[in-house]
């Protein structure tokens, strides 16, 4: 493992928002391509910062605006960008008790968000609700173990997507965590959910060997994980194979980097989860040449160092 310090990309008015660091391709070979992805999860209706005061934890922090500037600046310097959501978009200020999740969808339209999930808070004005406002988002939102076939949302929600950034196909599923006991059974109706682990083994096995995907990544509302054996992000790495990316979120977990666990044949899984009311933006960059294992690069919190792996 090497450690570099690099240039810090600053937005405008925004020094105390975690800024990440840019890095440069492994190698100059015109064969290696680069895949930057950036993420969000538990964004919780924070539009605005949160109001100034004397603890600096959350002080002028989060919101949407300093981080489409930081979007924007990444952007600028890399080529094959996908920014993606883990869920729970929804609820958390008067924005979503005024306008219902339209602002949210709206704004996450205008930064490019290419993919997002579903979150048990997505559920909070039923499904109508959710309904109501899939038009205002101009990217996919997908989920795999819910099961909306007697539901208004029957064909609506997709299981799966699939993004080619410079040849390198990319497939996307999500899992979110069992409703039954945390959301009203009103707001979901006849939604059924269905086994997370199962789930994912069949996506991955579709994305990998139908689809022929050159990386897998799962947009996660489980939660990172529980001090009992309910389904959570680091019991999902462990007993699945396939996956390249964990991208989490539900239980608001700050990981200071992205972790590395073993699969259930031995292989690489990378997991990560970002806090929550857009505090912070994740990032991890994979590295693919033909022939070649996958490397990558992952970003600490609030921190200069970039860890680079093979």
């Amino acid at each position: 493992m090497m450690k570099r310090r690099e240039f810090i990309v600053k937005s405008a008015a925004a020094s105390t928002l975690l800024m990440l660091p840019t890095v440069e391709l492994l190698a100059k070979s015109d064969d290696i391509k680069k895949i930057t992805i950036l993420h969000t999860n538990d964004q919780h209706s924070r539009i605005e910062p949160f109001e100034h005061s004397k603890d600096p934890k959350y002080s002028n922090k989060g919101g949407f605006a300093r981080r489409a500037s930081l979007i924007h600046a990444i952007r600028q310097e890399e080529k094959n960008v996908l920014l993606l959501d883990a869920g729970d978009v929804f609820q958390g200020t008067p924005y979503f008790n005024m306008f219902g999740g339209e602002l949210e969808y709206k704004l996450m339209s205008k930064m490019g968000y290419d993919c997002g999930t579903i979150g048990n808070h997505e559920f909070d004005n039923k499904l109508e609700g959710l309904k109501n406002q899939l038009p205002n988002a101009n990217f996919d939102i997908i989920n795999s173990n819910y099961d909306f076939t007697n539901t208004i949302l029957d064909g609506e929600i997709n299981k799966y997507k699939i993004i080619v950034k410079d040849g390198v196909k990319i497939g996307l599923f999500a899992l979110g965590v069992e409703l039954k006991g945390l959301v009203d059974p009103r707001a979901y109706a006849e939604t059924v959910y269905l086994d997370p682990i199962e789930i994912a083994q069949d996506m991955t096995e579709k994305l990998r060997n139908e689809e022929k995907c050159d990386l897998v990544i799962c947009l996660s509302h489980l939660g990172y994980d529980y001090s009992t054996d309910q389904v959570s992000d680091k019991i999902l790495a462990a007993k699945t194979s396939g996956i390249d990316l964990i991208i989490g979120g539900h239980t608001h977990t700050f990981l200071p980097e992205p972790e590395i666990y073993e699969n259930a044949v031995g292989e690489k899984v990378l997991v990560n989860q970002v806090g929550w009311s857009g505090l912070y933006l994740g990032r991890i960059d994979f590295f693919l040449q033909k022939g070649k294992p996958k490397t990558f690069t992952t970003y600490k919190l609030g921190d200069y160092e970039v860890n680079q792996y093979v």
